[in-house]
C-alpha cells in the first residue's frame, strides 16, 4: 500500500464563508485516498511581519506555521485576489517564511479562485518562485467567477471547473511523486 502524502493547504481568504475553503474541502474529498490534507485558515491570527524577529526570534504562531510547512510533503495555496493582489494575510505569512528555506523545492499547488484573479495569480506565482517553491504551469490553477461555481449548499456545480480541478490534482500528485 502506498503511503498517503501529508499536504498542508493554506487558505488565503480571511472570510469565514470562503469559496476558497469550499474549494479546498472539495480537493480534500477528491484526494482522501492519496492525501492527509490539513487546512490552515488562520492567517489573520498571525502577527504582523517583523523582519527583526523573523530569523532569530520568531513568535510561537510563526514557528508553528513554519513547522507545518516543513513537515508537509507538499502545500496547496488557495487564495482569492484582493485589489489586484494576493490578500495581505497571505503575503504576511509568506514574508515570515522567506528568511527560512521551508519553501525551497517544496512541491506546491497554487490556486487563485476569485472574481477575476489574473493579477493576483501572477503575483502569487512570482512570490512563490522567489521563495523557490517547486511548481509547474500544470500545478497552478486560475478559477475566475468562483462564487458562481458553487450551489447554495456549497457543492461545486460547474463541470468545466471540476475537470480542471481533476487535472490540477493529477499533476500535483505527479509533482509530489517526482520529489
Amino acid at each position: 500500500m502506498v503511503q498517503k502524502k501529508n499536504i498542508l493547504a493554506i487558505i488565503g481568504s480571511a472570510s469565514s464563508n470562503s469559496a476558497n475553503l469550499k474549494l479546498v474541502e472539495k480537493i480534500a474529498s477528491m484526494t482522501e485516498q492519496d492525501f492527509n490534507l490539513s487546512i490552515f485558515e488562520d492567517l489573520k491570527m498571525l502577527p504582523h511581519f517583523d523582519p527583526e524577529l523573523s530569523a532569530d526570534n520568531p513568535p510561537k504562531p510563526i514557528l508553528e506555521f513554519r513547522n507545518a510547512i516543513e513537515k508537509s510533503d507538499g502545500i496547496i495555496i488557495c487564495t482569492p485576489e484582493y485589489v489586484f493582489s494576493i490578500p495581505s494575510g497571505l503575503k504576511n505569512a509568506i514574508e515570515w517564511s522567506i528568511s527560512t528555506t521551508i519553501f525551497t523545492d517544496k512541491p506546491t499547488g497554487l490556486i487563485t479562485a476569485s472574481a477575476s484573479g489574473q493579477k493576483g495569480h501572477e503575483e502569487l506565482q512570482l512570490i512563490m518562485k522567489t521563495a523557490m517553491a517547486k511548481f509547474t504551469d500544470e500545478t497552478t490553477l486560475l478559477i475566475q467567477g468562483i462564487k458562481g461555481k458553487f450551489d447554495t449548499k456549497g457543492n461545486l456545480n460547474d463541470n468545466e471547473t471540476f475537470k480542471r480541478l481533476i487535472g490540477f490534482i493529477n499533476h500535483f500528485k505527479k509533482l509530489l511523486n517526482n520529489n
